[in-house]
């Protein structure tokens, strides 16, 4: 008689095994750093990349936070592990964000008279302070229609773009910002807009004494060059999907004319 050995059966990886291994090399850590941070062992974690352990929701939850995931990534993360999602996703008018809301307004205004926004992902308008209108001089009203995209106002050459004087420069500072949020949390989408607003962008030639991307924005306005730097404001600890993804962009002058020129301007806007 004949004995035949049987291989042992495949263990196909699960979505959460693919997910979460995944999302480690995106963050280029180890198993062992992984499983150090998340106070685990090593062969646990390799047996729940193999598909062969199934974790509990709060080690899902552990891992997510060590890996930085945005909260709607966390919540998709136990999805795939097969638990129903723990953080929620207001309304922007839901009576839950009032306070935020009326917090944001003040800002906006106490903010004058320089430009600020408010952005949903991908650089989606949700509020701005008067001042903001020195930003929409000129553009073409297509681009100010509802919902407006700050980003495509900024770079489209109908845009903002037209007045920008240094547009190889700063529209590479604002897609290279976009390009490491793409390579922290891949989205097609955003992807998409990259690409759409690299198609606005005339070729650089960086000189000897170039500095890189992170440089001000220098505006042609009637009364001569302006010039700008921002500061991008988002909620680190908050619980909500939809105020985790609002960031506060606000501008400020990089010289005394440009403080002079918008104080003129918007002083009592």
């Amino acid at each position: 008689m004949t004995t035949m050995a049987v291989a042992p059966p495949t263990i196909q990886p699960t979505p959460f095994a693919q997910q979460l291994r995944g999302w480690r090399t995106r963050r280029r850590l180890s198993q062992l750093d992984l499983a150090i941070a998340a106070e685990t062992s090593q062969r646990y974690l390799s047996f729940l990349e193999q598909g062969r352990s199934h974790p509990g929701r709060t080690m899902v939850v552990r891992l997510a936070e060590v890996l930085e995931l945005s909260l709607r990534e966390r919540n998709a993360l136990l999805l795939t592990a097969g638990y129903a999602p723990i953080f929620p996703e207001s309304a922007l008018d839901a009576p839950e964000l009032d306070a935020v809301r009326h917090a944001l307004d003040t800002i906006l205004q106490g903010h004058l008279p320089y430009p600020a926004v408010v952005t949903r992902p991908f650089g989606v308008l949700v509020a701005a302070n008067p001042a903001f209108a020195l930003l929409t001089e000129g553009c073409a009203p297509e681009l100010l229609e509802p919902p407006i995209n700050v980003l495509r106002l900024a770079l489209h050459p109908d845009g903002l773009g037209r007045r920008v004087l240094n547009m190889p420069e700063w529209g590479r500072h604002v897609t290279d910002s976009l390009r490491n949020r793409a390579g922290r949390s891949p989205d097609p989408d955003l992807d998409a807009l990259i690409a759409e607003l690299e198609g606005y962008l005339p070729p650089v030639d960086p000189g000897p004494g170039h500095l890189g991307f992170a440089v001000p924005l220098r505006l042609r306005s009637d009364t001569g060059e302006l010039r700008l730097i921002t500061t991008v404001t988002s909620f680190a600890t908050a619980t909500d999907i939809t105020l985790s993804e609002l960031h506060l962009e606000a501008f400020l002058p990089a010289d005394r004319a440009t403080s002079d020129h918008l104080r003129e301007r918007f002083a009592t806007a």
